[in-house]
């Protein structure tokens, strides 16, 4: 793939939705490069083992991501980590965590690729879920994280528009993100690769989607509890 292609940077690509995303847009003719903090192996990934745990992994990292690309394009913030505990035994420890990785980490990242995203026009997307919205019993870090990121997405297409710099907040329902989990009432990964791809090679650059929601197109059977609240959103 040529150095006139265009790049796409993707956090948490070394498997399931995150793995469906980066391989569209390869497919699509995008150079890929990856920050997973464990990596695959594949070599069309371009990965970069970063921890987004780390608030100081990503800075050097995504600065020699910038200065063998040269250019970025596109960049989708898709790593996640999720603990389901209750608020009464949720340890401080994965709360820290979850907050770092799910919302700092990209805060962070924002910052390191502004300048780049600005030089090309780009776009910014950043995935988040149902969960932002519809809360249930043991997800208070993993919804309290996706739901703040509505607002950074807003603020940062509030800013950077006349920058040229547009924003996008995905929020997917239930995604069959585990092995061999191939339920009717879940988005496949693939599906959900193909949808961010469209939003990145084939919108318009005269609109800008500032906030998408997704959800399965079949529901379970109640009742439910839980995080299977969202198969029911």
């Amino acid at each position: 793939m040529g150095s006139e292609a265009p790049v796409a940077l993707i956090t948490g690509s070394n498997r399931g939705s995150g793995f469906a995303i980066a391989a569209e847009l390869y497919a699509r003719g995008y150079r890929v490069f990856s920050l997973n903090r464990s990596v695959s192996g594949a070599e069309w990934l371009g990965e970069r083992r970063c921890d987004l745990a780390d608030p100081s992994a990503s800075a050097a990292v995504v600065s020699a991501v910038l200065a063998e690309a040269g250019r970025l394009d596109v960049v989708v913030a898709n790593a996640v980590d999720r603990v389901l505990d209750p608020i009464e035994k949720m340890s401080e420890e994965d709360w820290d965590r979850q907050l770092e990785i799910n919302l700092s980490s990209v805060f962070r990242l924002v910052k390191h690729v502004l300048p780049a995203l600005r030089r090309s026009r780009g776009l910014f997307v950043v995935m988040g879920s149902h969960a932002g919205s519809y809360y249930f019993e043991g997800g208070v870090a993993y919804s309290a994280t996706k739901a703040a990121l509505k607002a950074l997405v807003e603020t940062l297409l509030l800013e950077e528009r006349n920058n040229g710099v547009r924003a996008c907040l995905l929020a997917p329902g239930a995604i069959s993100n585990l092995d061999g989990d191939d339920a009717p009432t879940k988005v496949s990964v693939e599906s959900v690769g193909r949808c961010v791809a469209s939003i990145v090679a084939d919108w318009p650059h005269d609109l800008v989607v500032g906030e998408l929601e997704f959800r399965p197109a079949l529901l379970p059977t109640p009742p439910v509890t839980g995080i299977d609240r969202l198969l029911h959103v």
